[in-house]
Order: C-alpha cells, then sequence, then structure tokens
C-alpha cells in the first residue's frame, strides 16, 4: 500500500482564502500494487500528472495551503465520487447507469490507464475497493474540506484550484478548429462551480505570464470541481489543466529543457492567484 494517503504543506501563516490542491500527482507505487498489474513501471505512470506537485509546491511560500495526494491515479482516483466502483473490476459492484466514466474504466479505482491500456490481470474483491476509499480517498478528502471550513473561517469564503495537467494531444480538437492551442485549460463546470469574477482573474494570471487559456473545453471539471464548487456558499473550485508538452516529456515521464523556466513562470502566475484571496479582506480592513 502507498505510504501516505496525502501530503499537505501549510504557509507559515494563511494569508489568502485561496486553496491549492493536486490530487493526481502521487507516485508512490508500492510493490504489493504492481505485483497486481500487467503494466510496467514506466507504463503505470501514463495517467499521472507527473511533476504537477512540483510546479505548485511554492504555494505555501505565498500564504496558501498545498495539497497532493499520495496514492498514485492508477490505485486510485481521487477526483471521482467513492461510489463510482467499476463492476467490470470489482467483484460485487452494482453496474452505474449512465455513467461513462465507469464504462470506460476511469471509477474510483481504475481499470485502465491512458489510451485504454488495462491495468490488472484479475478482478478486485470489494474488500479491496472498500480498503483503498477509506485508507486514501476518505483522508483526503476529509483533509480538503477542513482547510477550505478553515478560509471560510478565516476569510469568509474558499477558493479551491485543483491542479492537473493534461495531454499535448488533448486539445488537438481545438487546434484543427482554428483556435488557439490553450496551453491552459480552466474548468469551472460552466460557471456552476466558481463565480465568473474569481475565473477571469485566474485566467488573468496565466494571460500575464504569456499562455493561452481556454475555459471547459475539453476539460469541464469532474468531481472535485463539482462537489467543492459552491458559489452560493461563496466557496468555488476551478479546476486547471496544464499542457503536459510544456515542461516534460510525456513519453519518458521526465521533465524537460523547460522544465525549470516553467516552473519559474508558475511562481509568478501562484502568486496572482493567491492575491485573488486577499483584495477583499485587505479593503474590509480599511
Amino acid at each position: 500500500m502507498p505510504k501516505a494517503a496525502y501530503h499537505l504543506i501549510n504557509p507559515h501563516k494563511r494569508t489568502t482564502s485561496v486553496v491549492f490542491a493536486s490530487p493526481h500527482s502521487g507516485r508512490d507505487y508500492p510493490w504489493s500494487f504492481m505485483r497486481q498489474t500487467v503494466l510496467d513501471a514506466h507504463v503505470i505512470r501514463s495517467s499521472e500528472d507527473a511533476f504537477v506537485d512540483h510546479l505548485f509546491e511554492e504555494a505555501s511560500k505565498v500564504g496558501a495551503p498545498f495539497l497532493k495526494a499520495g496514492a498514485p491515479r492508477a490505485f486510485l482516483d481521487l477526483n471521482r465520487s467513492s461510489e463510482e466502483l467499476d463492476p467490470a473490476l470489482i467483484n460485487g459492484a452494482r453496474k452505474q447507469s449512465q455513467n461513462p466514466r465507469v464504462a470506460s474504466g476511469l471509477g474510483v479505482i481504475p481499470r485502465v490507464v491512458s489510451n485504454g491500456r488495462v491495468i490488472y490481470r484479475n478482478k478486485l474483491p470489494m474488500s479491496e475497493a472498500k480498503r483503498r476509499i477509506e485508507n486514501y480517498w476518505r483522508p483526503y478528502h476529509e483533509v480538503l474540506q477542513r482547510i477550505l471550513d478553515d478560509a471560510h473561517t478565516l476569510f469568509g469564503e474558499a477558493i479551491l484550484i485543483d491542479c492537473h495537467s493534461m495531454p499535448h494531444e488533448a486539445v488537438d480538437v481545438i487546434a484543427r478548429s482554428g483556435a488557439p492551442r490553450p496551453d491552459v485549460v480552466l474548468g469551472d463546470r460552466f460557471g456552476a462551480a466558481a463565480s465568473s469574477g474569481i475565473v477571469d482573474r485566474v485566467e488573468q494570471a496565466f494571460v500575464n505570464a504569456g499562455l493561452t487559456v481556454s475555459r471547459n473545453a475539453p476539460f469541464a471539471g469532474a468531481y472535485i470541481t463539482q462537489h467543492y464548487g459552491r458559489p452560493s456558499r461563496n466557496q468555488h473550485a476551478i479546476q486547471i489543466e496544464i499542457d503536459r508538452a510544456i515542461y516534460m516529456n510525456e513519453q519518458l515521464v521526465r521533465p524537460n529543457n523547460n522544465f525549470k523556466a516553467f516552473r519559474h513562470l508558475m511562481k509568478t502566475v501562484i502568486g496572482e492567484i493567491a492575491q485573488i484571496g486577499r483584495v477583499e479582506r485587505s479593503l474590509a480592513a480599511e
């Protein structure tokens, strides 16, 4: 089993209502898990948001907490409901009606990694699925909710930035349509998960860094954005997808020559996003 459900990096002092989280950058692949899979140690990482945690680790230096997964996505997908159990993989799981994620093998316990490559030799017992949910899924979401609750207490609002990466080819359809190929896709569930003013400012932070941004296509946000995005309660959730080709070699799963420069660029972006959660507080104090 992976050693930890999550890693939380708290700032010395919280100065913003913004919370950064990376649910898919876990890379602890224990031998007990690798014995269950038909994939090698390289291919199993293909659905991982590799190095996204390194891109956002400066969050704590600008007064925001940063939460990252301990378990890898191939082991457990934190961006799914705990109820999204795949009957094609888990013995005793009920068939999910009209759930395309589960049907495609991308439930809370994934059956496949990228390009539909099957993970397991055999089906898993329900007890194994429940153990993973109890030991990894539940602790991550409990601490995430606590951090957001703390933001409400301190600042009267919470802004969750859910940090992800996307394969370069994921936006090929947009590029073929003649529109500029986005470097970053922001997902706010078409306005249901965050106020437009906050999303505008998150977008501007990336635009100021020279990056091309699109919204909700092809990624509008999954479980985390849907579950935690409650603008009417001053709780906002925005999913960020960054083109992996900018900073890594996708085939080798290694940082590329642009990694250090891009991580430096992201420091400025993170600082501007953190500032969104400060403005209202400073004005209220005057």
